[in-house]
């Protein structure tokens, strides 16, 4: 082999290794700053474990926010269809949050609470996944169908 080819053929596996290096770091880079969303259902059945922190999507139960006196801390519990889950937050919220509002919360799990350190309200359908979208809906109705029998119940 001649000086030329041998550093044609340096420089070609020079060029393949760092190539696969920064596909590397990108891949890992990516996967770090992913953010999985996922239902209170979802959290309950266990498919969140693997996740330090991942969004929490849902409708805030209605009568369940409280907050804190002389904090800016509030708690509130995030249902779906079959699900409910707390949720902690410490910060300014929202203005579209309250009671029977979709939301979707960034955080982390914590004995059996969600530590949320971003709280979103939703204000678009746009802007929802098809899964979640599904879901809200089937919260909605059923909310509907609970609201109906308890004032049936109160005639």
């Amino acid at each position: 082999m001649n000086p030329s080819r041998k550093r044609r053929l340096a420089i070609v596996i020079s060029v393949l290794v760092a190539a696969v290096v920064a596909v590397g770091l990108i891949v890992f880079a990516l996967q770090r700053n992913m953010s999985y969303l996922f239902t209170p259902s979802q959290v309950q059945e266990g498919q969140a474990t693997q996740y330090p922190t991942f969004r929490l999507g849902g409708m805030v139960k209605s009568g369940s926010i409280q907050r804190t006196s002389d904090t800016l801390k509030v708690s509130f519990i995030v249902v779906d269809d079959a699900g409910a889950m707390p949720v902690e937050y410490t910060g300014i919220l929202p203005d579209l949050f309250r009671d029977n509002q979709s939301v979707i919360a960034t955080g982390r799990m914590d004995s059996g609470r969600f530590i949320a350190s971003e709280v979103l309200a939703k204000h678009d359908e746009n802007y929802m996944p098809k899964e979640l979208k599904d879901a809200m809906a089937k919260a909605h109705e059923n909310r509907k169908i609970e609201d109906k029998a308890t004032q049936d119940a109160g005639k």
